[in-house]
């Protein structure tokens, strides 16, 4: 079996370099996409604890070449993001195996988390109070009184089970938490040869998820049972991944935000096709975008259908980690590990493999706005009027395949509407809404 645990320079942890598939004649995995190396990192340690086979391993050291039909890619990540919508029932699920176990004669604290597992507690908060100083405090007081069961469930898990954390209301949506808060890059876990690092990812219970990928933390969104399943050391198993490059070059000029760009990537992957692949970013121009902008990039993934959107670690990324507070040591620690991996970028960097590659001038970026109906329709602001114009036109009769579409996603007005008018009754005064009318509504959690 694989010997590849050795100890990282400058620090006190082990880590298990890539750089010994090359040398044991697995394959050269400097030209691998990060997506690639993050899940060959997690098979080379699985390998050497003999719970996957050198045969899956050395299949992914040969990517982008297929291995046979039916291969899969086991994928265990290093933590378990949960919010309380799919959070709670885990946490049932969890309490009523350990219920079965002490009914069984057996010790009930085998029944524990594997790895790290974090509820945000956000999607359950309710506005009753809104427009005065004081409608924060009187939200949370009442969802404490409207939830008193769940958060005294909560409370019993976060004292019952090891590697679990409860993240009260009102600090915040749990991808962005995650993100400014919980999210490492690099963790450290311990067993009996000492400490390691390892690369931060996980699967999450928010289809937002995605949003860490913009500070280099590979994970996305699964469903309840998926999440579960990794709490109990369970993988995910995935096809080998599809990877598809975008390669950033310059820099967004005055007036164009990440709101631009990332509607600006909307459009491009979607007719591309990125649906169950990999995205990757790459290129000079990613030095020109921090942090945040790179987050807004990788939330939308979920809108432009990939199944994750990762940019790779670098001085952004470093920046960020001491903007939000982490450790000095943290931020050292997650240099030395990606560097000695190859997983840190400079602009001198060389594009990896990709299976397929495409380019973004990061100037040809302009100020749009996507709608009025999808996500993928951008539009840039000089054409916003005639946008509505069009979209506010009625046809002449939708074909039989377009009713369900029209019926989703709103259809075409009559031209006899446009005087008609819709009242809203506000604190302020009274309001008439028309067709075109453009309102700001309250942000949720996703």
């Amino acid at each position: 079996m694989l010997s590849a645990r050795q100890r990282l320079d400058s620090t006190t942890h082990d880590y298990y370099p890539l750089s010994r598939l090359a040398e044991a004649g697995f394959g050269d995995p400097a030209r691998l996409p990060m997506t690639v190396k993050i899940l060959l990192e997690g098979l080379l340690r699985e390998a050497e604890a003999g719970r996957v086979s050198e045969t899956s391993l050395r299949a992914l050291c040969r990517w982008p070449e297929r291995p046979p039909a039916g291969a899969e890619v086991p994928y265990l990540p290093s933590r378990v993001l949960l919010q309380d919508f799919t959070g709670v029932p885990a946490v049932v699920d969890l309490a009523a195996m350990r219920s079965a176990m002490q009914r069984a004669g057996k010790d009930a604290g085998r029944i524990d988390p594997l790895v790290q597992a974090d509820l945000v507690i956000d999607h359950s908060v309710q506005v009753d109070a809104f427009g005065s100083l004081g409608s924060y405090a009187r939200n949370i007081e009442r969802e404490y009184a409207r939830n008193g069961e769940r958060y005294a469930l909560l409370r019993w898990a976060q004292q019952a089970f090891h590697n679990f954390s409860v993240v009260p209301p009102g600090m915040g949506i749990c991808h962005q938490v995650n993100l400014e808060r919980l999210s490492r890059v690099v963790q450290v876990r311990k067993d009996a040869k000492g400490s390691y690092a390892l690369p931060d990812t996980l699967l999450g219970t928010d289809s937002h998820t995605t949003m860490v990928n913009g500070l280099g933390v590979l994970g996305w969104g699964v469903g309840g049972i998926e999440a579960e399943a990794a709490l109990l050391g369970q993988p995910t198993y995935l096809p080998t991944p599809v990877v598809v490059g975008v390669k950033m070059t310059g820099a967004l000029r005055p007036g164009a935000t990440a709101t631009d760009l990332v509607l600006t990537l909307t459009e491009m992957l979607r007719k591309h096709g990125v649906v169950n692949k990999f995205v990757e970013f790459c290129g000079a121009g990613l030095s020109s975008l921090s942090v945040p902008d790179r987050a807004t990039l990788s939330n939308m993934c979920p809108e432009y259908g990939a199944t994750a959107s990762l940019f790779p670690v670098d001085q952004q990324s470093l920046r960020y980690l001491e903007t939000t507070g982490r450790e000095p040591q943290l931020i050292e620690l997650v240099e030395r590990y990606t560097r000695a991996q190859g997983m840190f970028r400079t602009d001198q960097s060389a594009t990896p493999v990709y299976d397929e590659l495409l380019e973004l001038d990061l100037n040809a970026v302009e100020p749009s706005v996507a709608g009025p109906k999808r996500p993928q329709d951008r539009v840039p602001l000089p054409s916003v009027w005639q946008s509505f114009k069009t979209a506010f036109a009625m046809d002449e009769k939708p074909a039989n395949n377009d009713v369900a579409r029209f019926d989703s996603e709103g259809g075409a007005a009559d031209a006899d509407r446009e005087h008609q008018h819709a009242t809203a009754v506000m604190a302020r005064p009274t309001q008439q809404l028309r067709d075109g009318s453009v309102v700001i509504a309250a942000i949720t959690s996703c």
